[in-house]
């Protein structure tokens, strides 16, 4: 049983929906500032941020809840997410389960992750069924991770709709001094640094026939998926060799056993050698899948690093763009997290 792409819907500093933010990523317009908060050298932090004015309030019911002010950002990001996720599909949709990546980098508090569903269900209203879903706090790889459940649940025939999300805000005083005392956040004396940043970004995946069923769009469909672990990842003490990603690369590329190489590639770079260093490895062990001007796609350039976010929305880019004519496919995702998770996922085009 195949699954599709649906609908997709991406928040971030390029944008407050899908469309506006594709078109800033494509664009190539920087939507990094700097912001009143202050590094260890009293610089300040340059970061991508979402307008305010565009996100919507918390709900009443929360207002009064004992929240992190991380927890109320990202509550009121993914609830913009959602809503553009489900503009134009039919209302009488069914709440489908969600399976969500959440931060892996932490307050002083760290996120609930039941707790958290819970309340986004308060926040964004009945658009999921949170007695079904899940959130696992995985960082940027972990939407990826969850989208191949969600394919593995509907080629099972467990389920016909499932939402993906990836969810995160680095634009925390807590995240961002753990983040400097590291030397990670790029600025005016680190070079070998990214700009943090937050989002929210959801897919809604569906069984062919689910789609048809419901009438629904069919961005991109989904050739084959896979996740793994590199050992040595930037928090570990053991070498980086590579296994990681190219592994899961490795694995998508067999399953999905493509007519064509590979057009586009849409990366979590987010400014740190580590990260360019291991997909060149990805790239060589697996280089006869790839066409010879293979397009690479690193919109962290143009917003920032989005953490937990950062899968989903590379994932949602890439759909739009296949729709939308202007990417051509077949089209490599892939999202790789701090502490040693990898996901990949290899989208083409509906026909």
């Amino acid at each position: 049983m195949s699954a599709v792409i649906a609908a997709a819907g991406l928040v971030c500093p390029a944008g407050l929906g899908l469309a506006e933010s594709a078109a800033g990523a494509r664009a190539r317009l920087s939507a990094l500032r700097e912001i009143d908060w202050c590094d260890r050298r009293l610089e300040r932090f340059i970061v991508g941020r979402v307008p305010d004015p565009g996100l919507p309030a918390l709900a009443s019911a929360l207002v009064d809840a004992p929240l992190q002010a991380r927890e109320a950002r990202m509550l009121r990001l993914a609830h913009a997410a959602l809503v553009d996720v489900y503009a134009g599909l039919p209302a009488d949709l069914p709440a489908p389960p969600l399976l969500l990546g959440l931060p892996e980098h932490h307050t002083t508090l760290p996120i609930d992750s039941e707790r958290f569903l819970k309340l986004l269900a308060n926040q964004a209203g009945a658009c999921f069924d949170p007695a079904l879903s899940i959130a696992a706090p995985r960082g940027r790889a972990s939407g990826l991770m969850a989208l191949s459940q969600a394919v593995t649940r509907i080629a099972a025939g467990e389920a016909g709709l499932i939402l993906v999300g990836g969810l995160d805000s680095l634009v925390d005083l807590y995240v961002l001094a753990a983040l400097d005392r590291a030397g990670r956040i790029r600025g005016e004396t680190v070079s070998d640094g990214f700009s943090p940043a937050e989002g929210a970004a959801f897919l809604l995946v569906a069984s062919e026939a689910e789609a048809r069923r419901h009438r629904l769009p069919v961005l991109a469909r989904i050739a084959a998926t896979g996740s793994g672990f590199e050992p040595g990842h930037l928090y570990a003490d053991e070498p980086y060799l590579g296994d990681g990603l190219a592994g899961v690369v490795s694995a998508c590329l067999d399953n999905a056993g493509l007519a064509a190489p590979l057009q586009t590639v849409y990366c979590s770079f987010n400014g740190e050698r580590y990260w360019a260093r291991e997909f060149g490895v990805a790239r060589i062990r697996n280089a006869a899948a790839f066409a010879d001007e293979a397009r690479m796609e690193h919109p962290a350039e143009c917003f920032g690093d989005l953490g937990a976010a950062h899968g989903v929305a590379l994932a949602a880019l890439a759909c739009h763009g296949l729709a939308g004519g202007y990417r051509p496919g077949p089209a490599l995702v892939y999202a790789s997290s701090d502490k040693g998770d990898r996901a990949a996922v290899i989208f083409e085009r509906s026909s």
